[in-house]
């Protein structure tokens, strides 16, 4: 896999590590827990800890478990339908309820809108995976 690239500050890096154990742990429940996709905060992890530190980026790539998450996505473009869904559902409900209470003009209105049809394009177009 990919070494990390630390040309960040102190700060910078330990945030990403606190970021990514955040977004682990999250991704670990949501193993458990149907509402919760597992996926994308895998790979939120693996961004965070890949920009941060080699350690945690190699366990959690190589982890028998967690590691598959990664490797789906990185190797054959694929997720679960489920995880599609609830991402969909849950980027909408976020972009459309930040656009309707933000106190913010209308350019960034759009850049969010823009956003989020960039992101609902990317995920629809990820294979299918059968969960196991």
């Amino acid at each position: 896999m990919k070494k990390a690239r630390k040309k960040k500050s102190p700060f910078v890096r330990a945030l990403f590590i606190a970021f990514g154990i955040i977004s682990f742990g999250l991704g670990v429940i949501g193993i458990f827990l149907p509402l919760l996709p597992t996926t994308p905060f895998m790979l939120l992890s693996a961004f965070l800890f890949l920009r941060s530190s080699d350690k945690l980026y190699l366990w959690l790539v190589n982890h028998r478990i967690f590691g598959k998450y990664i490797h789906d996505y990185m190797e054959n473009r694929s997720i679960p339908k489920r995880v599609k869904w609830f991402t969909l559902i849950l980027l909408w409900t976020t972009i459309l309820a930040s656009i309707s209470t933000l106190n913010v003009n209308n350019y960034i209105r759009g850049l969010l809108l823009l956003v989020a049809i960039g992101v609902t394009v990317h995920v629809v177009k990820l294979r299918n995976r059968h969960p196991d």
